[in-house]
């Protein structure tokens, strides 16, 4: 029988072959297989699971209930090679629902605040140039993953798309985007080309001031912080919409936008689903 953390690698192995990243779950697992180490454990138990979920003092009671149910995925495999595995119950660790599961959706009132929030075009390449990358994730429903990993070849703006590569899954695919789309981008593409014409700059369609690919922290800060000065989220509000409900209100007002216009929505969803996550697609949206 191999040990704990020779499972958790084939564990690994086999779902991202499957197409899933797991960066932090994998982060988590091994994090969780050293502890099991530390504590001369040989297979997982409902109490060690739970102990090892609460044992730092800087997570937070409604992340326990995440980080055992990564524990109890990974205890189901383990389970068909070493039947002494436990599974921690999901009523181990009770607690509120979490905020990551939330999702923030104003359709009507949002759409003033998008506005206000992507003003273009500014002066020069600065960190003004970071609701860009937001902006398009409004209009295309992207991961923001998949626009910050954009680079300049995957643009090609007398077409009107985009290229997606190695998205979910490993597959590519192509995003329509919307002449007025292309518009901003071949500003910000122009303003570019100038601001690094002596010096080149990343391969990445969105780069820093030193002509980096752009920081997914720093994305999301100025996100938070443009929130808090439009209303999205009070000044007292610790939690609110995330870039992720970007995505989420995409394809909520593409639904809409469907039953509005009298569309059979229910046939037209497995195109939505394309679209957004698996293969290529030339299907376009009202974005």
């Amino acid at each position: 029988m191999n040990t704990l953390r020779e499972a958790v690698h084939d564990y690994l192995n086999l779902r991202r072959s499957l197409g899933f990243k797991l960066r932090e779950t994998g982060k988590q697992l091994l994090a969780f297989v050293t502890f099991m180490e530390q504590s001369c454990a040989s297979y997982i138990t409902s109490q060690l699971a739970l102990t090892w979920a609460q044992q730092s003092s800087t997570v937070q009671p409604a992340d326990w209930a995440h980080r055992l149910s990564v524990v109890r995925t990974f205890a189901r495999y383990r389970s068909a090679t070493d039947p002494r595995t436990q599974l921690p119950p999901e009523a181990c660790c009770p607690t509120a629902p979490s905020e990551h599961n939330r999702i923030y959706i104003r359709p009507r009132r949002s759409t003033t605040y998008w506005v206000l929030l992507f003003r273009y075009p500014p002066r020069r390449i600065t960190a003004l140039d970071l609701p860009l990358p937001v902006w398009l994730l409004t209009v295309t429903g992207m991961r923001l993953g998949e626009a910050r990993n954009l680079e300049l070849q995957d643009v090609d703006l007398s077409k009107g798309v985009l290229t997606i590569r190695g998205a979910k899954f490993g597959k590519s695919r192509l995003i329509p985007i919307h002449a007025s789309t292309c518009s901003v981008l071949a500003d910000y593409l122009a303003r570019r080309n100038r601001r690094w014409a002596t010096r080149p700059a990343s391969s990445y369609l969105f780069v820093s001031n030193r002509g980096n690919q752009l920081d997914g922290g720093e994305i999301h800060r100025t996100f938070y912080a443009l929130s808090h000065q439009i209303g999205l989220r009070s000044q007292s509000d610790s939690h609110g919409p995330r870039i992720h409900d970007l995505r989420h209100r995409f394809a909520v007002m593409t639904l809409l936008q469907w039953y509005r216009s009298g569309e059979d929505a229910e046939r037209r969803l497995p195109f939505l689903s394309v679209y957004l996550v698996m293969s290529t697609s030339a299907i376009r949206f009202g974005t």
